[in-house]
């Protein structure tokens, strides 16, 4: 389970270093792909088989099944973090989440979700103040 929030910075050659709470969850493998509100999902490895399993017995002839499927798996990228605990996130990746020097990574139950610094605050100031709201809807009788 991935929890809290942390601020790393993007290196020039693109590199990040993982939070080194995780660094051993994810020494053996993860996968980088677009996620939604432009951040980037990083999965551990085994939970990316997990996904793909579900995607894999998902319709191919529902138009939003194969939509979802081409951009979630075109997008990624398998990682394996250097002895640093630093992973390099592709450009093209970078360029769609507007990662450039301040990121955070937050933790979001089974995957991490790398944010530019800038857009997760903004993203906290527009969600938060429904947060209680949504409760019922998300989990309800749970809370």
């Amino acid at each position: 389970m991935f929890l809290g929030t942390h601020t790393p910075r993007l290196d020039d050659k693109g590199r990040l270093f993982l939070p080194a709470k995780y660094r051993e969850e994810l020494s053996g493998g993860l996968v980088i792909t677009k996620g939604q509100e432009r951040c980037l999902y990083v999965f551990p490895m085994a939970e990316f088989q997990r996904i793909t399993e579900a995607l894999r017995t998902a319709p191919v002839t529902e138009r939003a099944v194969r939509a979802y499927s081409r951009v979630f798996f075109a997008s990624a990228s398998d990682e394996v973090p250097d002895k640093q605990g630093r992973i390099t996130i592709p450009a093209p990746l970078r360029a769609y989440a507007g990662l450039r020097r301040d990121c955070t990574v937050i933790g979001a139950n089974t995957r991490l979700e790398i944010w530019d610094s800038r857009a997760w605050e903004v993203y906290l100031e527009q969600e938060e103040p429904a947060f209680a709201d949504v409760s019922e809807e998300v989990l309800p009788g749970i809370l």
